[in-house]
């Protein structure tokens, strides 16, 4: 029978890149609630939490939680992953979920797609995704780990990225952990030419046009809608399409033995 499972949904306020860009407005409600809104489509009874920085206690993403009846644990700034693992702890998790807040145009059924790959051959995996090797469009992503995985490497992880990204140890492991992974069951690979997540100004402009040509008609809209969406519209991929392919790997490519360069793109400036 499938256990608990937990959503963890990681957020803050102060990105580098784009700071506050969880409670940037999309058809009057902040990011994070259209995020949250799409993730409790999913089909699967689950518990969800947003951690955030125990420096951001008592703040605006904390308030934001309360006032959509979302549990918010404060925890690590750079140990994202201990804060997954404290709030896997703490809501006696069987399996956890890593699904990162900025990406608000997750599609639910996707969610579902890798949850059901895990429980079909459940006993079989230890860490699931949809990531190694990446094929859905960026802003997807979805991380399943079982407690005696996320335990594992939360006392064996002590690199850097590896805590600050929290699932790293798991794949650059093979030999200690038993990965799954899912593919688009449309066979193609969007994963470096289409970006549905948020870093840049014109990734937020991208998601609130997104949201406003299908979220009236649809509000599940699905990943293939937006697909078909921006074949149409070629003008709308093209908001932030000069980002497509820049994710944080490129930061790291000499200390991650399982990514390679062509997995990520350095930004021409």
């Amino acid at each position: 029978m499938p256990g608990k499972i937990v959503i963890v949904v990681q957020a803050r306020m102060t990105s580098s890149r784009l700071p506050g860009k969880v409670m940037l407005p999309i058809l009057g409600e902040s990011l994070l609630y259209r995020m949250m809104e799409r993730l409790q489509m999913i089909k699967h009874p689950a518990q969800f939490v947003v951690a955030i920085p125990k420096e951001e206690k008592g703040g605006v993403i904390e308030s934001e939680c309360a006032r959509i009846n979302i549990p918010c644990y404060c925890g690590d700034l750079n140990n994202l992953l201990d804060r997954h693992y404290q709030v896997a702890k703490l809501y006696n998790a069987d399996i956890v979920l890593k699904i990162p807040s900025d990406c608000p145009l997750i599609d639910p059924r996707i969610i579902d797609q890798v949850l059901d790959f895990y429980f079909e051959h459940e006993g079989e995996y230890d860490y699931v995704s949809n990531l190694h090797p990446a094929t859905f469009p960026d802003g997807n992503d979805v991380e399943i780990m079982t407690m005696a995985c996320i335990e594992k490497t939360w006392k064996e992880a002590t690199r850097k990225l590896e805590l600050e990204h929290t699932t790293p140890y798991i794949w650059e492991n093979p030999e200690k952990f038993r990965i799954g992974n899912v593919l688009w069951g449309t066979g193609k690979d969007y994963s470096m030419s289409h970006r549905f997540t948020i870093d840049y100004s014109a990734d937020y402009e991208f998601i609130k046009t997104v949201f406003e040509e299908l979220y009236p008609g649809k509000p599940d809209f699905s990943c293939d809608d937006i697909a078909n969406l921006l074949e149409k519209r070629p003008d709308i991929y093209q908001i932030n399409a000069e980002y497509s392919g820049v994710n944080w790997y490129r930061n790291h490519l000499d200390e991650l033995k399982t990514i390679s360069a062509d997995q990520t793109k350095i930004i021409a400036r």
